[in-house]
């Protein structure tokens, strides 16, 4: 019976690691068929864990957005005020140029993770890094968690249009990060 709990453990981590790979090179449309390939599972074993796409998606996201807030939960606590939240939004608009699926997240992305809005997750440590760099001095007072929220979402969306180059990205956030800054 363990041994059984732990080949199923592996197969659900596999079939998320698989998932996460395909969904991030082809965003929420690719199929299960494809995930289960790359897993190297059948399709039934990626059903008996996720029973509809809908559950898998919903659990990378979940996956996703937990590593996001505990990036920045370790910034807020450990990183320089005038700098960290800054070095968040760059670090997610990277991913969400890597990933489509992170773009798809902070979109709103129609994806159920039952755990509410998909960004909530988020809120509560990028309104601490917000406060910290604030305080810090380093943004401007008025800026509240939901502009900056905002912001991040517009632009993750824009990593995934065509001509999105480093050039534009370095420009764009410069951009939003003058806007930011006190």
């Amino acid at each position: 019976m363990a041994q059984l709990r732990a080949d199923a453990r592996r197969n659900r981590e596999r079939i998320l690691a698989a998932a996460e790979s395909v969904f991030a090179e082809r965003g929420a449309s690719a199929s299960t068929e494809e995930v289960a390939a790359r897993a190297e599972v059948a399709i039934g074993t990626v059903f008996r864990h996720f029973p509809t796409k809908n559950d898998l998606l919903g659990a990378i996201v979940k996956r996703l957005l937990e590593r996001l807030a505990e990036e920045a939960e370790s910034l807020a606590e450990q990183g320089e005020p005038e700098t960290a939240l800054f070095a968040f939004f760059t670090h997610v608009v990277e991913e969400a140029a890597a990933r489509k699926t992170v773009a798809e997240l902070l979109a709103g992305g129609g994806v159920d993770v039952r755990t509410g809005k998909p960004l909530e997750r988020l809120r509560r440590p990028v309104g601490t890094l917000l406060d910290r760099a604030q305080r810090a001095g380093a943004v401007r007072r008025e800026v509240g968690p939901d502009e900056v929220m905002a912001l991040l979402s517009a632009t993750s969306q824009a990593a995934l249009l065509a001509g999105w180059t480093p050039g534009l990205r370095d420009r764009t956030m410069e951009i939003i990060f003058t806007g930011l800054r006190a």
